[in-house]
């Protein structure tokens, strides 16, 4: 199974790239399959590639189900 996580684009870079915020770690992705994405953004990423953007909404619905099963998702909050 795949998963797909929620992430917060935070700044456009050249090459279709971004950087974003993942549960407060910072990641430089791949925008290729969402080029509409823009600062501020939710998108959904998998294996370093946006996939899909998404609403906040569903992506904090997602993130606080990732919070509450922290080993599923080897997260800690600190």
């Amino acid at each position: 199974m795949c998963l797909a996580i929620p992430a917060r684009i935070v700044a456009l870079e050249e090459n279709n790239m971004a950087d974003v915020d993942i549960l407060g770690v910072a990641r430089s992705i791949s925008i290729d399959l969402t080029p509409q994405a823009k600062p501020g953004d939710y998108v959904l990423v998998h294996a370093g590639f946006s996939i899909e953007v998404v609403d906040e909404r569903s992506a904090q619905e997602t993130l606080d189900l990732i919070r509450e099963f922290p080993d599923l998702a080897d997260i800690r909050e600190a």
